[in-house]
């Protein structure tokens, strides 16, 4: 049924999309991985036309349970291979070799089932010198971990359940040579991947050119212009008639020609008839050659003489001199690529599959024995384009990544947080071997992709993996102070880091399983996608709009977006609306939602909400209602930024503004505006959260702020600014979010017609 709900046109634009840049890239191997994209939108659509692909559903594979990670490509679509499926690695058949065993997966799991399998497994336990890619990775190790600790019958269980997909998917642990980093640390590139950026670096192909111009074609030049001068009575050339020495030493100029031109093929300038250097050497060879040049060529060689005499000055003296050792010593300063392989040795030195402590060594300039070594000066300074490639390997407290750039972005910021997370969940297994496992499941399952669901459905939760359930029973739930820690550290961290930007999709996963670790269960909701809005809501929605009255209620940000939150509360408490963090869904708090964006369309139906834009209108006043998580940050985590409420408001508004000065450069701005009405509403919250006094100096600042802009971003802001005073001052918007004959406007992102900011200019 569900799969009947998705439209296959998404897969096969992508499709399109692949084949045309597998057969018309220039680069080879960009062709390679458009071809590899192609063929798993392939497998989805034949997946999709047969059957075996129900997508939009939580096991979108035919014969594979949800636990097993799918395959799945851009948009959430499952291609219908496991992720651990596949041939063997290298290390499966090196362990078949080992203890002499068919090469397959069926085979290797019973052997690790053995006494002698068994024990080895416990000793990369004991050791921590194991990788888990995929969680599947952790299975075999979760079992002997029970065995070890007498849970038989949980490890029975176990084995019964991976047993039917023993000859399919891969169980077994990567072997390493060293731990695991620390979790309380985190990073963003391991040092391998800083070192395969470096890797990927190519010699810039104009920085090069112009180095051989300087270094090669400069000089020669300046050679040839010499031995022509030699010609010249009071500076004009051919004046004097060529010696036999002359044209001996014009061939064996021309033969060093040939030979630079066999050798430095970088620079093609040299080889342009028009330039200088070519109309030189043009010449020379038909003097040399016994020809007598034409009056244009005369003519030419004439022009070009003079005028590298006239820009450089004479070949020797002070000022040609001057600019050749200001050239020459341009031409000599080594490459970025030079440079980036001297770093790749340098990130070779230190463990690979982790980050790293100190970079300090890595981007420090090059020393006397590395310039013996390399050919490099010593005192090289590594370039920042390089730095920034190393130290995004850097290993540190994320608030320390935040603060030095690190981690840019709220986006960036959920990418590391499972790290965090991994070890805050796991802090409550007493024992240490499992509790780095399961720190290393947690860590693999965030690297499985959403799938697109449908009908309210749940992504898979860690939890629902067999061998996390079963290691689950040994676990002190009493524990739960690590992850209510860092759920408050990671929560103030993304506010307080990033205030104008919405908290991205899986920083708020990761939100939720602390909330779960610490024995909570908030209502933190996601961001949902306009384009598959089924018009339903499930019941956290409401429950994070009940948390949002009691933060707001009476607030600015109440009456600005003219919410009624005793109303929101009353929903709440319907009989029969279940109880909080309920999974079923919430129909009042929908119908609120489509009737808020039909007043601020214009339109009180709700029916005719079925677009793309207008899905996008009903989702933009639930997000709206909610404040998508600020308030339960507040409520429940008890957040408290330290820069202070103010501060962040005032950063909102940068980011406003920054937003708006794109609009007009942008060919589609709609995006950029939805961006700024986010991070109007995040400064809105913000801003209700200070103080009368904090307030009214944010908004006499914001006046002063717009004005550092262009002014028409001032004159598209106007409108929203003169909404904005006016609520603070105790007024109100009409009906359709209007007032002052529409010179002042609610500010929103989503309409279903042309934005007013678009006109406002």
């Amino acid at each position: 049924m569900a799969a009947q709900a998705v439209n296959p046109g998404y897969a096969l634009g992508e499709l399109a999309r692949a084949l045309t840049t597998a057969r018309g890239h220039r680069s080879e191997p960009a062709r390679a991985r458009a071809e590899k994209r192609a063929e798993r939108w392939r497998a989805v659509l034949s997946g999709m036309a047969d059957g075996r692909l129900d997508i939009g559903s939580r096991t979108p594979v035919a014969g594979l349970p949800a636990w097993v990670t799918p395959e799945v490509v851009r948009g959430g679509f499952a291609t219908g291979q496991p992720v651990a499926g596949g041939p063997l690695q290298p290390y499966e058949t090196e362990a078949a070799r080992r203890h002499r065993l068919p090469a397959t997966r069926a085979a290797l799991f019973a052997h690790y089932l053995t006494e002698p399998g068994l024990t080895e497994l416990c000793g990369l336990l004991d050791s921590g010198c194991y990788r888990v890619t995929v969680p599947e990775e952790a299975a075999l190790l979760t079992v002997a971990w029970l065995v070890r600790a007498r849970d038989v019958d949980a490890a029975v269980e176990l084995v019964t359940t991976l047993e039917p997909f023993a000859d399919r998917l891969r169980f077994l642990p990567q072997p390493a040579d060293q731990p695991p980093p620390d979790l309380t640390a985190v990073y963003r590139r391991s040092a391998k991947d800083a070192g395969a950026v470096l890797a990927a670096r190519q010699p810039n192909s104009a920085v090069e050119a112009q180095r051989e111009a300087l270094t090669v074609w400069q000089p020669f030049a300046d050679e040839l212009l010499v031995h022509w001068l030699e010609t010249a009575v009071r500076g004009r050339v051919l004046e004097t008639a060529p010696d036999p020495d002359w044209h001996r030493r014009g061939a064996d100029l021309l033969n060093r020609y040939r030979r630079l031109a066999a050798t430095h093929a970088s620079c093609g300038k040299h080889r342009n008839p028009r330039e200088n250097l070519g109309i030189l050497r043009g010449a020379l060879e038909e003097t040399v050659a016994g020809r007598p040049l034409s009056p244009r060529q005369r003519g030419l060689l004439v022009h070009a003489v003079d005028s590298m005499v006239r820009r450089r000055g004479r070949p020797g003296s002070d000022r040609h001199t001057a600019l050749r050792r200001r050239q020459a010593a341009q031409g000599a300063l080594p490459s970025y690529h030079a440079i980036a392989q001297l770093v790749m040795r340098r990130l070779s030195a230190v463990p690979q599959d982790m980050g790293v402590a100190d970079v300090a060594p890595l981007v420090a300039p090059v020393s006397p024995e590395e310039q013996a070594e390399t050919g490099l000066p010593a005192g090289t300074r590594i370039p920042p384009v390089l730095r920034r490639v190393v130290e995004a390997a850097l290993s540190a407290p994320i608030g320390t990544l935040v603060e030095r750039g690190v981690v840019p972005s709220a986006e960036v910021l959920a990418e590391l947080v499972p790290q965090l997370v991994a070890g805050a969940t796991a802090d409550s297994y007493p024992d240490p071997a499992l509790r780095a496992l399961v720190a290393a499941n947690y860590c693999a399952f965030r690297n499985r992709r959403s799938l697109l669901l449908l009908n309210l459905a749940k992504q898979v939760r860690v939890n629902e993996l067999p061998w996390a359930r079963a290691a689950s029973g040994h676990r002190d739930r009493t524990k739960r102070n690590v992850p209510l820690a860092v759920l408050g550290q990671v929560g103030e961290l993304a506010v307080q880091a990033f205030p104008g930007t919405l908290l991205p999709n899986p920083l708020v996963r990761e939100l939720g399983e602390l909330s779960r670790a610490a024995g909570l269960e908030l209502p933190l909701v996601e961001e949902l996608a306009a384009d598959i809005f089924m018009g339903t809501f499930s019941r956290k929605f409401l429950d994070a709009a009940r948390v949002a009255a009691l933060v707001l209620t009476g607030t600015l940000y109440e009456r600005y977006y003219g919410i009624d939150y005793a109303a929101v509360r009353a929903l709440a408490t319907d009989p029969g609306s279940g109880d909080r963090g309920s999974r079923h869904a919430a129909p009042e708090f929908a119908r609120l939602c489509v009737e808020l964006a039909g007043a601020a369309s214009g339109s009180r139906s709700p029916r005719g909400f079925n677009g793309v834009a207008r899905n996008g209108t009903v989702i933009e006043q639930s997000q709206i209602l909610t404040t998508h998580n600020l308030a339960t940050l507040v409520h429940d985590v008890g957040i408290t930024p330290e820069p202070g409420w103010d501060d962040l408001a005032r950063r909102c508004f940068g980011t406003v503004c920054r937003l708006v000065d794109l609009v007009s450069v942008q060919p589609r701005p709609l995006r950029v505006i939805k961006d700024a009405a986010y991070a109007w509403r995040q400064m809105l919250f913000h801003l209700s959260l200070c103080t009368p006094a904090e307030e009214a100096s944010v908004l006499a600042w914001m006046e002063e702020e717009v004005a550092r802009y262009r002014p028409d971003v001032g004159i598209r802001l106007g409108p929203a600014l003169a909404g904005l005073r006016l609520v603070a001052a105790g007024g109100e918007f009409d009906s359709g979010g209007t007032a002052d004959n529409a010179r002042a406007r609610r500010f929103l992102g989503w309409t279903t017609g042309r934005h007013w900011l678009l006109d406002a200019a």
